[in-house]
């Protein structure tokens, strides 16, 4: 026997989040869908192609993956995974085992959903359910399945990204948007870069010299959030750089921003603005808190075959 496919994970998965509505370790979902599924002591000894994990643990993590994006569960903390109202209702009103068409729309029918972090910071929640669960699958050429694979992957790293930063001390989250823009270039030394977050920090969490005598500065100020940032904070972060002489200032959060923070933003010279959504991305850019994996894609080499070019 094999290690049979994440769409098939996706319905033992579900039936026991259901059997725990208070939740269950991620770790223990695994071992209870493999049993359900049958599956032997060498078929959970199987590893991914890039030995880094067990091939089952991994599909029933992505089978997890999409429940969540379906609304059918969700993530109270790291490594913890609780079953939503509307999963609940979900399996009540599907007793009988999935088709292989239900789970396969389970399993596509959602991929685009993304996840961020519940207004309350317990959870990562769907941000917009679609009304029907379905999705054609088009044919597609290796290559469009790659960069499909490829999309997926980076969306899903996100969205966890989003989930782990959520769960940070505010200190700690300083220290990564730091980093983070130490990797991409500001700041010729990490000692360039001052965390100056505190009780008395007037509104600022770090400074950046762009040049070795400290003569041009960027201000950075960071907000581990749920609720989006509204206009009197960067009101007040704009007053702090006014009361530092300062030209540049970035402001960095892991939720968003309203329609009116925006628009005052539109009215100063010198804020950039960088919203959870971009904060996953230049993570995972720039590898902070993020590894990477080369693959490599054989490609001919016509010229080689060119006996008149010899």
């Amino acid at each position: 026997m094999s290690v049979p496919t994440y769409d098939r994970f996706i319905e033992p998965l579900l039936r026991i989040l259901v059997a725990h509505p208070d939740g269950v370790l991620a770790k223990s979902a695994h071992e209870e869908a493999a049993n359900r599924l049958q599956l032997t002591a060498s078929d959970r000894e199987l590893l991914l192609p890039s030995g880094t994990q067990p091939m089952y643990k991994n599909r029933a993590g992505w089978a997890h993956d999409r429940l969540k994006r379906a609304g059918l569960s969700s993530s109270p903390r790291r490594g913890f995974w609780k079953p939503t109202s509307e999963g609940i209702a979900f399996a009540h009103a599907h007793p009988d085992p999935f088709t292989p068409e239900m789970a396969e729309k389970l399993a596509m029918g959602f991929v685009g959903v993304k996840l961020k972090p519940s207004a309350d910071g317990n959870s990562v929640t769907a941000v917009a359910l679609p009304s029907e669960i379905g999705m054609a699958v088009p044919v597609a050429t290796p290559d469009d399945r790659l960069g499909q694979a490829l999309a997926e992957l980076r969306q899903a790293a996100s969205s966890e990204l989003l989930e782990l930063l959520a769960a940070v001390s505010p200190s700690f989250f300083e220290t990564i948007v730091l980093e983070l823009l130490h990797r991409m270039g500001y700041g010729a030394n990490r000692s360039d870069i001052q965390k100056v977050g505190g009780s008395g920090d007037e509104g600022i969490d770090g400074i950046i010299s762009l040049d070795r005598l400290g003569l041009e500065k960027v201000y950075v100020q960071a907000k581990r959030w749920q609720s989006s940032v509204g206009r009197p904070e960067l009101q007040a972060f704009y007053g702090a750089l006014a009361g530092q002489k300062a030209k540049k200032g970035v402001f960095i959060t892991t939720s968003g921003y309203t329609a009116q923070a925006l628009q005052f933003v539109k009215s100063v010279e010198g804020i950039v603005l960088v919203d959870g959504v971009r904060l996953a991305e230049l993570m995972i850019d720039h590898e902070v808190g993020v590894s990477a994996r080369a693959v490599k894609i054989p490609k001919i080499d016509a010229d080689y075959f060119d006996e008149e070019g010899v």
